[in-house]
């Protein structure tokens, strides 16, 4: 992946990066050239709003922000750009709802995409950054296609599977 990236994956602290490696991984397997960055709403404001400013200008296409608690971090970045931002609220002690909540109540006319608190927020955030980035580019497209059309078959598997080992009938007394 020696292009340039598309997708920054901004986190507010070196903390996340565990919690986003699901996130980077996908990235990674779509072969979506990105960029993780440290940036936080509260303790580097100013940098985070230039950084902001300036990824369109960079070659950026989406941002990816990942925040915990108060969650500022999507809404910051929204704040001072224009491309898409997709925000995945963290866990935390009150089990990351008020990340949720904090993600999901934009103002209008700043928004900013959410996706689920846990396990599936990291990697949807970056199959939903890959699905942005097909609209202009058939080969990421294809590479959100090709992830789909797996999902499918792994699906079905399981369907077969599943009925080749079990022999349940429904209940005839309805």
């Amino acid at each position: 992946m020696s292009q340039k990236p598309l997708v920054a994956v901004v986190l507010g602290s070196v903390n996340d990066v565990e919690a986003m490696e699901p996130c980077l991984e996908k990235l990674k397997a779509m072969e979506v050239p990105h960029e993780l960055r440290i940036l936080s709403a509260h303790r580097t404001p100013e940098a985070c709003a230039g950084f902001a400013r300036e990824a369109a200008g960079e070659g950026f296409k989406v941002l990816i922000a990942a925040a915990g608690m108060s969650a500022a971090l999507p809404g910051a970045l929204a704040a001072h750009t224009v491309l898409p931002v997709i925000g995945v609220p963290l866990k935390s002690p009150l089990a990351g709802l008020e990340a949720l909540y904090s993600i999901v109540q934009m103002p209008g006319g700043v928004p900013v995409a959410c996706v689920a608190v846990g396990k599936a927020g990291p990697v949807n955030a970056a199959l939903l950054a890959t699905q942005i980035l097909g609209v202009g580019d058939p080969v990421f497209q294809d590479a959100y296609q090709k992830m789909r059309n797996q999902l499918r078959e792994k699906g079905l598997a399981a369907d077969q599977k599943f009925k080749e080992s079990h022999s349940w009938t429904p209940r005839q007394d309805h």
